[in-house]
């Protein structure tokens, strides 16, 4: 069986900071920059609190099999739960979305490459 790799986006919104966090958050904001997200298996945050209070954290796992996803999307859910809770930020509507890379429709260019050799 294959190893398939899967990418889980947890997206959320910051509820109830405070001063000190928000101040926090702003300070930090560049490393949490939307330009230097990547879906990584420690789990990218990314975020601009000056313009809105959203956030989206991106996670990369794998599994074997297909169901594995499920999995996948629920260690990603509890990481970003772990992460906010431990700094203790308030959070809201956090919802999950994950992709099955092997299940993704191949590019103009990938079609392109399939095709000459063979597939």
């Amino acid at each position: 069986m294959s190893t398939r790799t899967f990418r889980v986006t947890v997206r959320g919104v910051f509820d109830g900071l405070s001063a000190e966090q928000r101040a926090e958050l702003l300070e930090r904001a560049a490393e949490h920059d939307v330009l230097r997200a990547a879906f990584t298996p420690e789990g990218s945050l990314t975020y601009d609190v000056a313009v809105r209070p959203a956030f989206t954290f991106r996670f990369l796992d794998s599994g074997e099999a297909e169901e594995d996803i499920l999995e996948a999307t629920e260690r990603a859910e509890a990481s970003a739960r772990a992460w906010l809770e431990q700094r203790g930020y308030g959070y809201k509507n956090l919802r999950c979305t994950a992709e099955d890379l092997s299940q993704a429709p191949l590019g103009k260019r990938q079609r392109r490459e399939a095709a000459r050799k063979g597939f």
